[in-house]
């Protein structure tokens, strides 16, 4: 009997085309992929979704968007997420995604797209801390919808001078603990769906 396929949605809190963040994630993702997990790398710029607003969903509903991301987050097990900082905490494109992904549709569990789901973070910053203080508050806001958010994390300090001209980082360190965090990442996941 085959094991199930560790199920990985990988993406960044960032929709700037150059963003340091996105070309982490999709170190991350690929290193997930060399573990055998199955990636799914979405751009969140494909999914625009309007300012959170309880009067719009009362009169609209969920946008096919919102629909379309809920229903990727609920098919995947886990979550690799890369999280720029703007001003100590997270990009207001994040947050926005995360609350409309946690509002229910009918014959929904609460929270469906996020209880059961395991996490693990990243950042990069032009700045000394690489976005630490932003991933305090992610992890935060995901701890509290019910996402076990693995203790380790990456952050990038300077990330205008750590990515090579291919998108790959220059310091073999970094790299290290990205391939470090993703195993523990898949590794935990196949615990707990097997």
């Amino acid at each position: 009997m085959m094991s199930q396929s560790v199920k990985v949605l990988a993406f960044a809190g960032s929709i700037r085309q150059d963003s340091f963040n996105k070309k982490l994630v999709r170190i991350a993702a690929e290193n997930a992929r060399e573990l055998g997990a199955e990636v799914t790398l979405i751009d969140l710029k494909d999914y625009p979704l309007p300012l959170f607003d309880q009067d719009l969903e009362a009169s609209s509903g969920l946008t096919e968007n919102v629909l379309k991301l809920k229903k990727l987050f609920i098919e995947h097990h886990a979550l690799l997420i890369a999280s720029p900082e703007y001003n100590s905490s997270i990009t207001p494109l994040l947050k926005n995604t995360l609350d409309w992904i946690s509002r229910p549709v009918p014959n929904e569990a609460p929270m469906a797209a996020f209880q059961g789901k395991v996490a693990s973070l990243l950042s990069a910053s032009p700045g000394a801390l690489g976005g630490l203080r932003g991933l305090v508050h992610l992890r935060a806001i995901l701890g509290n919808i019910g996402v076990m958010v693995l203790p380790d994390q990456v952050a990038v300090p300077k990330a205008h001078e750590e990515f090579g001209s291919e998108g790959l980082l220059k310091d073999a360190r970094q790299q290290a603990n990205i391939q470090l965090l993703c195993k523990k990442l898949v590794d935990t996941v196949r615990k707990l769906i097997t």
